[in-house]
């Protein structure tokens, strides 16, 4: 009884606590403190290995957004016809397996440098080496997944998890059932991935919120030297 009632907790009720705080909380944070609203980057003070670091995490975790994102939120029967659960499974491995490797390599050792660069050490919020130890930490979670994943290559474990994300996002209810039969690895994966939207607020990566697509359609600047 007990089991079942954390399990609806867990996967039925804190998905949505986790998504009204990150609403929310980001709404009140660009209002009310802008002057926080930032990436906080400590390239200035130390760019050893910074630029490798920062390219595999930053691209690692891009690819694993959009993945889980398209991945969990395209119901079946739109990709169905061309392309089965089984072949969607190998390519999410592949893919996000790869891409979990980049995460992984570069935020650890993006968290080393902030634990053992006295510099950059000096000028980190507790909560940037909370979120970024937390952001690595599931990168580890999700690179183990994929080896219990090789075990569900009909895609049937993936499907489930796709139908608990519909399930939350399009507020269809009965959520934690889908959760069920889940094993452990990925009960974790998907706890921690809510727990890092719930913080998400309080931390340096509400700066995600300002992506510089303006950048893309303004026009060029001239820029002549004086006569």
């Amino acid at each position: 009884m007990f089991s079942e009632y954390l399990q609806h907790l867990l996967y039925g009720y804190y998905p949505y606590l986790a998504g009204t705080v990150f609403l929310v909380g980001s709404l009140l944070r660009f209002d009310h403190g802008q002057y926080t609203w930032k990436t906080g980057s400590s390239q200035m003070l130390s760019s050893k290995n910074m630029r490798l670091a920062s390219n595999l995490f930053h691209i690692g975790i891009i690819v694993i957004f959009f993945g889980h994102l398209f991945g969990m939120l395209t119901p079946h029967w739109a990709y169905a016809p061309f392309l089965s659960a089984g072949a969607k499974q190998v390519l999410a491995i592949v893919i996000g397996g790869i891409a979990g490797v980049m995460c992984l390599v570069g935020g650890a050792m993006l968290l080393y440098r902030r634990m053992t660069n006295p510099r950059v050490k000096a000028s980190s919020a507790p909560m940037d080496n909370v979120i970024l130890g937390l952001i690595v930490f599931q990168a580890a979670l999700g690179v183990i997944s994929v080896f219990f994943s090789l075990g569900h290559l009909d895609g049937a474990m993936m499907l489930t998890l796709a139908a608990w994300a519909q399930s939350i996002v399009f507020f269809s209810g009965g959520a934690a059932d889908f959760m069920a039969e889940v094993s452990w690895i990925y009960k974790v994966h998907v706890f921690l991935g809510l727990t890092i939207i719930l913080l998400f607020p309080f931390s340096r990566l509400v700066h995600v919120w300002s992506v510089p697509f303006g950048y893309i359609t303004r026009r060029y600047q001239l820029v002549r030297k004086r006569g």
